[in-house]
Protein backbone atom coordinates (compact mmCIF):
# COMPACT_ATOMS: atom_id res chain seq x y z
CA UNK A 1 0.00 0.00 0.00
CA UNK A 2 1.21 3.40 -1.05
CA UNK A 3 0.96 6.62 0.44
CA UNK A 4 -1.63 7.43 -1.72
CA UNK A 5 -3.81 4.56 -1.03
CA UNK A 6 -2.88 5.54 2.76
CA UNK A 7 -4.21 9.02 2.52
CA UNK A 8 -7.37 8.15 1.09
CA UNK A 9 -7.99 5.09 3.92
CA UNK A 10 -7.14 7.81 6.32
CA UNK A 11 -9.59 10.25 4.84
CA UNK A 12 -11.59 7.72 4.60
CA UNK A 13 -11.68 7.14 8.73
CA UNK A 14 -12.35 10.92 8.98
CA UNK A 15 -15.51 11.04 7.18
CA UNK A 16 -16.97 8.17 9.39
CA UNK A 17 -15.79 9.53 12.38
CA UNK A 18 -17.65 13.08 11.47
CA UNK A 19 -20.44 11.40 10.85
CA UNK A 20 -20.23 9.37 14.03
CA UNK A 21 -19.65 12.45 16.34
CA UNK A 22 -22.32 14.31 13.71
CA UNK A 23 -24.57 11.05 15.06
CA UNK A 24 -24.13 11.76 18.58
CA UNK A 25 -25.00 14.71 18.52
CA UNK A 26 -28.10 13.97 16.61
CA UNK A 27 -28.67 11.65 19.28
CA UNK A 28 -28.25 14.06 22.77
CA UNK A 29 -30.17 16.98 20.84
CA UNK A 30 -33.18 14.88 19.88
CA UNK A 31 -33.29 12.95 23.35
CA UNK A 32 -32.99 9.85 20.71
CA UNK A 33 -30.92 8.29 23.30
CA UNK A 34 -33.23 5.47 24.75
CA UNK A 35 -34.57 5.27 21.30
CA UNK A 36 -33.96 1.54 21.41
CA UNK A 37 -34.83 1.56 25.48
CA UNK A 38 -32.14 0.25 27.73
CA UNK A 39 -31.05 -2.52 25.27
CA UNK A 40 -27.62 -2.73 23.69
CA UNK A 41 -26.56 -4.04 20.94
CA UNK A 42 -30.13 -4.72 20.16
CA UNK A 43 -32.73 -2.12 20.10
CA UNK A 44 -36.21 -3.81 21.49
CA UNK A 45 -34.98 -7.05 21.60
CA UNK A 46 -34.25 -7.29 17.47
CA UNK A 47 -31.55 -6.43 14.96
CA UNK A 48 -33.85 -4.65 13.46
CA UNK A 49 -35.73 -2.20 15.35
CA UNK A 50 -39.16 -0.60 14.77
CA UNK A 51 -39.43 2.26 12.76
CA UNK A 52 -40.06 5.09 15.27
CA UNK A 53 -38.07 7.93 14.54
CA UNK A 54 -36.16 7.63 18.23
CA UNK A 55 -35.13 4.04 17.63
CA UNK A 56 -34.05 5.04 13.70
CA UNK A 57 -31.80 7.90 15.30
CA UNK A 58 -30.24 5.41 17.67
CA UNK A 59 -29.98 2.60 15.83
CA UNK A 60 -28.62 4.36 13.07
CA UNK A 61 -25.44 6.30 15.36
CA UNK A 62 -24.92 2.66 16.56
CA UNK A 63 -24.06 1.34 13.07
CA UNK A 64 -22.43 4.30 12.05
CA UNK A 65 -20.29 4.25 15.37
CA UNK A 66 -19.61 0.01 14.22
CA UNK A 67 -18.09 1.07 10.91
CA UNK A 68 -16.23 4.08 12.82
CA UNK A 69 -14.63 1.06 14.51
CA UNK A 70 -14.27 -1.21 11.60
CA UNK A 71 -12.87 1.85 9.76
CA UNK A 72 -10.05 2.31 12.91
CA UNK A 73 -8.87 -0.78 12.78
CA UNK A 74 -8.16 -1.03 9.16
CA UNK A 75 -5.98 2.13 9.66
CA UNK A 76 -4.23 0.86 12.61
CA UNK A 77 -3.52 -2.54 10.35
CA UNK A 78 -2.08 -0.29 7.12
CA UNK A 79 -0.04 1.82 8.72
CA UNK A 80 1.79 -0.35 10.96
CA UNK A 81 2.27 -2.54 8.13
CA UNK A 82 2.92 0.24 5.45
CA UNK A 83 4.09 3.41 7.22
CA UNK A 84 6.43 1.50 9.82
CA UNK A 85 8.76 4.47 9.65
CA UNK A 86 6.32 7.09 11.16
CA UNK A 87 5.46 6.78 14.25
CA UNK A 88 3.57 9.90 14.76
CA UNK A 89 0.70 8.67 12.10
CA UNK A 90 0.62 4.92 13.89
CA UNK A 91 -0.20 7.11 17.14
CA UNK A 92 -3.08 8.74 15.78
CA UNK A 93 -4.24 5.62 14.21
CA UNK A 94 -3.98 3.63 17.71
CA UNK A 95 -5.49 7.10 19.50
CA UNK A 96 -8.35 6.94 17.25
CA UNK A 97 -9.59 3.45 17.55
CA UNK A 98 -8.91 3.66 21.77
CA UNK A 99 -11.01 6.30 21.64
CA UNK A 100 -13.58 4.60 19.36
CA UNK A 101 -14.08 1.74 21.86
CA UNK A 102 -13.82 4.04 24.71
CA UNK A 103 -17.25 5.76 23.48
CA UNK A 104 -18.38 3.03 22.51
CA UNK A 105 -18.09 1.09 25.56
CA UNK A 106 -19.13 4.74 27.50
CA UNK A 107 -22.62 4.75 24.73
CA UNK A 108 -23.77 1.19 25.59
CA UNK A 109 -23.41 1.58 29.31
CA UNK A 110 -25.54 5.05 29.06
CA UNK A 111 -28.10 3.08 27.52
CA UNK A 112 -28.07 0.12 29.97
CA UNK A 113 -27.68 2.24 32.52
CA UNK A 114 -28.58 5.75 34.07
CA UNK A 115 -25.81 8.10 33.67
CA UNK A 116 -25.20 11.34 35.63
CA UNK A 117 -24.55 14.25 33.21
CA UNK A 118 -20.86 14.78 34.26
CA UNK A 119 -20.48 11.40 33.19
CA UNK A 120 -22.48 11.60 29.86
CA UNK A 121 -20.35 15.14 29.29
CA UNK A 122 -17.11 12.28 29.36
CA UNK A 123 -18.91 10.80 26.86
CA UNK A 124 -18.35 13.08 24.24
CA UNK A 125 -15.49 14.46 25.51
CA UNK A 126 -13.71 10.96 24.40
CA UNK A 127 -15.50 10.79 21.09
CA UNK A 128 -14.35 14.42 20.43
CA UNK A 129 -11.00 12.90 21.17
CA UNK A 130 -11.52 10.04 18.46
CA UNK A 131 -12.60 12.80 15.96
CA UNK A 132 -9.61 15.19 16.84
CA UNK A 133 -7.27 11.96 16.37
CA UNK A 134 -8.68 10.88 12.80
CA UNK A 135 -8.08 14.30 12.11
CA UNK A 136 -4.70 14.31 12.54
CA UNK A 137 -4.30 11.26 11.05
CA UNK A 138 -6.03 12.53 7.89
CA UNK A 139 -3.73 15.88 7.63
CA UNK A 140 -0.60 13.86 7.91
CA UNK A 141 -1.30 11.55 5.82
CA UNK A 142 -1.89 13.73 3.12
CA UNK A 143 1.15 15.96 4.26
CA UNK A 144 3.24 13.14 3.78
CA UNK A 145 1.87 12.26 0.74
CA UNK A 146 2.08 15.37 -0.79
CA UNK A 147 5.89 15.72 0.65
CA UNK A 148 6.95 12.26 0.25
CA UNK A 149 7.98 12.28 4.04
CA UNK A 150 7.66 8.37 4.32
CA UNK A 151 10.17 8.98 7.45
CA UNK A 152 9.22 10.87 10.32
CA UNK A 153 8.43 14.83 9.45
CA UNK A 154 11.32 17.58 9.40
CA UNK A 155 10.96 20.63 10.86
CA UNK A 156 11.61 22.92 7.92
CA UNK A 157 13.83 25.95 7.81
CA UNK A 158 12.02 27.75 10.92
CA UNK A 159 12.60 27.15 14.57
CA UNK A 160 9.43 26.94 16.55
CA UNK A 161 10.02 29.50 19.72
CA UNK A 162 9.51 27.21 22.55
CA UNK A 163 7.16 29.71 24.84
CA UNK A 164 4.95 29.64 21.68
CA UNK A 165 5.19 25.84 22.22
CA UNK A 166 4.40 25.96 25.62
CA UNK A 167 1.47 28.23 24.97
CA UNK A 168 0.10 26.51 22.01
CA UNK A 169 -0.53 22.95 24.37
CA UNK A 170 -1.87 25.07 27.24
CA UNK A 171 -4.33 26.28 25.03
CA UNK A 172 -5.12 22.79 23.04
CA UNK A 173 -5.46 21.49 27.06
CA UNK A 174 -7.77 24.30 28.05
CA UNK A 175 -9.90 24.14 25.11
CA UNK A 176 -10.70 20.63 26.20
CA UNK A 177 -12.18 21.87 29.39
CA UNK A 178 -14.10 24.34 27.82
CA UNK A 179 -15.83 21.33 25.44
CA UNK A 180 -16.42 19.29 28.64
CA UNK A 181 -18.31 22.35 30.20
CA UNK A 182 -20.19 23.01 26.90
CA UNK A 183 -21.08 19.40 26.94
CA UNK A 184 -22.22 19.63 30.85
CA UNK A 185 -24.58 22.63 29.30
CA UNK A 186 -25.84 20.36 27.13
CA UNK A 187 -26.86 17.46 29.15
CA UNK A 188 -27.99 19.35 32.39
CA UNK A 189 -30.59 21.17 29.65
CA UNK A 190 -28.93 24.28 31.36
CA UNK A 191 -28.90 26.30 27.87
CA UNK A 192 -31.60 28.25 28.78
CA UNK A 193 -30.22 29.54 31.59
CA UNK A 194 -28.69 32.66 30.08
CA UNK A 195 -31.04 34.04 27.25
CA UNK A 196 -30.04 37.02 25.44
CA UNK A 197 -26.61 37.62 23.76
CA UNK A 198 -23.91 38.72 24.73
CA UNK A 199 -25.16 39.49 27.89
CA UNK A 200 -27.00 36.73 30.23
CA UNK A 201 -30.22 37.46 31.15
CA UNK A 202 -30.04 41.00 30.20
CA UNK A 203 -27.06 41.54 32.68
CA UNK A 204 -23.17 40.84 32.41
CA UNK A 205 -23.20 39.33 35.43
CA UNK A 206 -26.43 37.57 36.26
CA UNK A 207 -28.45 36.46 39.56
CA UNK A 208 -25.89 33.05 39.82
CA UNK A 209 -28.19 30.09 40.73
CA UNK A 210 -28.62 26.36 38.96
CA UNK A 211 -28.96 26.69 35.63
CA UNK A 212 -27.57 30.25 35.00
CA UNK A 213 -24.61 29.50 36.81
CA UNK A 214 -23.43 26.70 34.81
CA UNK A 215 -24.66 28.77 31.10
CA UNK A 216 -22.29 31.75 32.34
CA UNK A 217 -19.47 29.76 33.50
CA UNK A 218 -19.65 28.29 29.96
CA UNK A 219 -20.14 31.38 28.57
CA UNK A 220 -16.87 33.11 30.18
CA UNK A 221 -15.22 30.19 29.52
CA UNK A 222 -15.79 30.34 25.74
CA UNK A 223 -14.71 34.08 25.83
CA UNK A 224 -11.00 33.51 27.47
CA UNK A 225 -11.10 30.41 24.62
CA UNK A 226 -11.40 33.06 21.92
CA UNK A 227 -8.86 35.75 23.47
CA UNK A 228 -6.46 33.15 23.89
CA UNK A 229 -7.00 31.54 20.56
CA UNK A 230 -6.35 34.92 19.13
CA UNK A 231 -3.36 35.85 20.72
CA UNK A 232 -1.92 32.14 19.53
CA UNK A 233 -3.09 33.05 16.35
CA UNK A 234 -1.37 36.74 16.04
CA UNK A 235 1.86 35.33 17.42
CA UNK A 236 1.87 32.22 15.66
CA UNK A 237 1.74 34.42 12.13
CA UNK A 238 4.52 36.53 13.38
CA UNK A 239 6.77 33.74 15.50
CA UNK A 240 7.05 31.34 12.17
CA UNK A 241 7.03 33.77 8.99
CA UNK A 242 8.96 31.15 7.46
CA UNK A 243 6.46 28.23 8.03
CA UNK A 244 3.05 28.76 5.97
CA UNK A 245 1.70 25.48 7.46
CA UNK A 246 1.84 26.60 10.89
CA UNK A 247 0.52 29.75 9.93
CA UNK A 248 -2.43 28.47 8.65
CA UNK A 249 -3.57 26.66 11.43
CA UNK A 250 -3.51 29.69 13.46
CA UNK A 251 -5.83 31.68 11.31
CA UNK A 252 -8.03 28.73 10.48
CA UNK A 253 -7.77 27.62 14.75
CA UNK A 254 -9.30 31.65 14.89
CA UNK A 255 -11.76 31.54 12.33
CA UNK A 256 -13.65 28.44 13.74
CA UNK A 257 -13.32 30.07 17.15
CA UNK A 258 -15.07 32.64 15.79
CA UNK A 259 -18.01 30.89 14.16
CA UNK A 260 -18.14 28.65 17.22
CA UNK A 261 -19.18 32.21 19.32
CA UNK A 262 -21.70 32.80 17.00
CA UNK A 263 -23.15 29.56 16.75
CA UNK A 264 -23.41 29.54 20.40
CA UNK A 265 -25.22 33.23 19.98
CA UNK A 266 -27.46 31.16 17.28
CA UNK A 267 -28.08 28.32 19.82
CA UNK A 268 -29.61 31.47 22.03
CA UNK A 269 -31.44 33.07 19.55
CA UNK A 270 -33.41 29.80 18.47
CA UNK A 271 -33.99 28.16 21.32
CA UNK A 272 -37.75 28.83 21.17
CA UNK A 273 -37.93 27.32 17.62
CA UNK A 274 -37.37 23.14 17.70
CA UNK A 275 -37.16 23.34 13.89
CA UNK A 276 -34.23 25.41 13.67
CA UNK A 277 -32.43 24.84 17.23
CA UNK A 278 -31.35 21.81 16.21
CA UNK A 279 -29.14 22.66 13.33
CA UNK A 280 -27.42 25.63 15.49
CA UNK A 281 -26.41 23.16 17.97
CA UNK A 282 -25.55 20.38 15.69
CA UNK A 283 -23.22 23.08 13.99
CA UNK A 284 -22.32 24.63 17.18
CA UNK A 285 -20.59 20.44 18.13
CA UNK A 286 -19.33 20.23 15.35
CA UNK A 287 -17.19 23.51 14.56
CA UNK A 288 -15.98 22.68 18.39
CA UNK A 289 -14.89 19.43 17.26
CA UNK A 290 -13.33 20.81 14.37
CA UNK A 291 -11.37 23.57 16.14
CA UNK A 292 -10.21 20.82 18.69
CA UNK A 293 -8.87 18.69 15.98
CA UNK A 294 -6.95 21.51 14.39
CA UNK A 295 -5.53 22.68 17.65
CA UNK A 296 -4.64 18.96 18.04
CA UNK A 297 -2.80 18.77 15.02
CA UNK A 298 -1.13 22.27 15.63
CA UNK A 299 0.60 21.41 18.98
CA UNK A 300 1.71 18.22 17.42
CA UNK A 301 3.35 20.61 14.24
CA UNK A 302 4.63 22.70 17.04
CA UNK A 303 6.66 20.31 18.96
CA UNK A 304 7.37 18.19 15.65
CA UNK A 305 9.17 20.93 14.38
CA UNK A 306 10.93 21.96 17.14
CA UNK A 307 12.38 18.46 17.85
CA UNK A 308 13.06 17.60 14.40
CA UNK A 309 15.09 21.06 14.14
CA UNK A 310 16.92 20.03 17.34
CA UNK A 311 18.22 16.87 15.65
CA UNK A 312 19.19 18.50 12.38
CA UNK A 313 22.81 17.26 11.66
CA UNK A 314 25.63 20.79 11.13
CA UNK A 315 25.98 21.13 7.68
CA UNK A 316 28.40 24.12 6.68
CA UNK A 317 24.57 25.91 4.91
CA UNK A 318 23.40 25.63 9.12
CA UNK A 319 26.81 26.86 10.30
CA UNK A 320 26.76 29.95 7.75
CA UNK A 321 22.85 31.17 8.53
CA UNK A 322 21.32 29.77 5.48
CA UNK A 323 19.12 26.89 6.66
CA UNK A 324 18.65 23.41 7.76
CA UNK A 325 18.84 20.24 5.73
CA UNK A 326 15.63 17.66 6.27
CA UNK A 327 16.26 14.74 8.30
CA UNK A 328 18.21 11.77 6.23
CA UNK A 329 19.96 14.25 4.03
CA UNK A 330 18.70 16.55 0.93
CA UNK A 331 15.14 15.12 -0.79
Amino acid sequence: MNTRQLKWLSYLTFVVMFFATFGGTVVTKTDSGLGCGHEWPLCHGEFVPAHTIASLIEYSHRLVSGLAGLTAVAVVIAFHLFAKNRRDLRTYSVLTLIFVLVQAVMGAMAVVYDQSSAVLAFHFGFSLIAFASSLMLALGARRMDKLGEASYPSGGTSRVNATFRGYTWAVTIYSYIVVYIGAYVSHTNSAGGCLGWPLCNGKFIPELSGGVTIAFVHRIAALLLLIAIAVLAVCGYRLNRGNRELQGLGIAAVTLCLMQVFSGAAIVSTLNKPEVYIFSALLHNLLISSLFGVLCYLSVRVWQTGRATLQQPKSASAARGIGFEPQGGKR
